[in-house]
């Protein structure tokens, strides 16, 4: 595996086959705000189908201002956030880098929904920025 991890308490499970993430992103919308209480999500997409999670994970999530449902699971032991889906993108799933662990090839290569940023907020100026939802990855084929 090019990438496996844990929840924190080892109940869930992650495995990904991918040598590398399709995109790796730092939100800073609202919601993510509340879910890592206060700061940014730390993300790294995958193609589904190279993600393996193993365990009891349960979900939650919203409707987003695209009209999108964006379901996260999450261990229900020990609440570590595990991943998320959006209704609009399912065969990606937006796995949380504090699972994976910071590697440098999960470094976030952008930040999004900077507008929702809070003032005091510390971005990166060397990262894209996209003050709103960015255009979706594109999975590479060989």
């Amino acid at each position: 595996m090019a990438f496996a991890g844990q929840c924190a308490c080892g109940q869930v499970k992650v495995a990904v086959k991918a040598d590398a993430p399709v995109a790796t992103r730092q939100c800073w919308c609202r919601q993510c705000q509340q879910l890592a209480a206060g700061g940014p999500t730390h993300n790294a997409i995958f193609d589904a189908g190279d993600v393996t999670v193993t365990g009891d994970t349960a979900s939650s999530g919203w409707t987003a201002a695209s009209g999108n449902t964006l379901t996260y699971y999450f261990c229900p032991s020990c609440g570590t956030q595990v991943y998320g889906q959006s209704s609009a993108r399912m065969h990606l799933k937006t796995v949380r880098i504090g699972v994976l662990g910071a590697t440098p090839a999960l470094r976030p290569q952008m930040a999004i929904w900077t507008a929702e940023a809070p003032e005091w907020a510390m971005i990166d100026p060397a990262l894209e920025r996209h003050a709103g939802q960015p255009p979706a990855p594109v999975i590479a084929k060989d």
